[in-house]
């Protein structure tokens, strides 16, 4: 018979489990590499948090049986392979690059850093940058989401049109370091001939030619405004939305985090849920599967935004029309 205090203890040890969580081996710590081409001050906070609470509910905490090395280019590209190759050195468990939706460089770098070591990712489109042969299971040492940004970059325009009827010139505002930044330029512009509207194309590479940006969309008398989907450009969405507000130039873009921040719509996946996804691979990964084996996905969940839910971004009144878009957009599943 157990002694009365090895009960004791062993009932205490499964009461300090937290509620819900699947236990993991004891002892095992497991070390997971992440490579953001963001800096972890720009980075959208929604995303983290539902990561971390996914983890919880998996049975991870960081700093008891998870030990996460993250890396940060802060917007270099040119940054991202020397990190990759500094995880591959560390020997982790896994590397994981959460913030691709636009730009796949970060699983693009860490993808050439290693053949062996498992890679979780986010990508805007990964069949289309070359990331992977088919969302089905190519069998590789990747697997993860695919945004399928290719899908939405056209309804992000048809929508914003609906929002503003009388825009005729909408100013594109995107990123050319950015690695799927010419295929959604290209996107665009066959989406603005359907809708016969004229595509204003204004680069930004870093947050100092925003302003100039803006002074250009001025001087060509926009009407409305586009932001693609890219890191550095949504780390400035505050700033953007500001100076959008200022020129009265309507605006539409990726995130939700645009119209939170007073954007006129957003569209586009929901960055929680990719995060939850995130969190799920990781788990079965460590416990076991190839990743080869697991399938790569799209997202599940895609979202709208309005400003008659987060505020005002100033140029146009929100009309019966783009809140009828917004409802519209909402309903669609990848």
């Amino acid at each position: 018979m157990l002694a009365r205090g090895a009960v004791l203890l062993a009932l205490a040890s499964l009461l300090a489990l937290p509620f819900g969580t699947q236990a993991q081996p004891s002892g095992k710590v497991y070390l997971i590499g992440l490579l953001s081409s963001q800096s972890s001050a720009t980075i959208q906070q929604g995303g983290p948090k539902a990561f971390r609470q996914k983890l919880r509910d998996l049975g991870y905490a960081e700093g008891r049986n998870l030990v996460i090395e993250y890396r940060w280019a802060d917007g270099r590209y040119e940054r991202l392979p020397a990190l990759a190759k500094e995880l591959a050195r560390l020997n982790v468990d896994l590397i994981l690059t959460p913030h691709g939706v636009a730009p796949v460089a970060p699983a693009l770098a860490a993808k050439r850093a290693t053949k062996t070591i498992p890679i979780v990712f986010f990508a805007g489109d990964a069949v289309e940058s070359g990331l992977v042969p088919s969302i089905a299971r190519p069998g590789s040492n990747l697997t993860g989401i695919s945004g399928l940004t290719a899908g939405l970059d056209a309804k992000r325009l048809e929508i914003l049109k609906e929002a503003v009827p009388a825009a005729t010139r909408v100013a594109i505002l995107w990123n050319p370091e950015n690695l799927t930044g010419v295929p959604q330029r290209n996107r665009i512009g066959l989406a603005a001939e359907a809708l016969k509207v004229q595509p204003r194309m204004l680069e930004a590479r870093s947050p100092a030619e925003i302003d100039k940006a803006f002074a250009v969309a001025a001087e060509q008398r926009s009407d409305a405004m586009l932001v693609l989907a890219d890191p550095m450009l949504t780390s400035q969405r505050k700033r953007i939305v500001a100076l959008a507000t200022r020129a009265r130039l309507p605006l539409a873009a990726y995130f939700r985090t645009f119209t939170e921040a007073g954007a006129l719509v957003s569209y586009g996946p929901s960055i929680p849920e990719i995060f939850r996804q995130l969190a799920t691979y990781l788990d079965k990964i460590l416990k076991g599967a190839k990743p080869a084996d697991l399938p790569r996905r799209g997202t599940d969940e895609v979202r709208a935004g309005d400003q008659s839910q987060h505020g005002e971004n100033a140029g146009a009144d929100y009309s019966p029309v783009s809140r009828g878009a917004s409802r519209r957009a909402d309903s669609v599943a990848l």
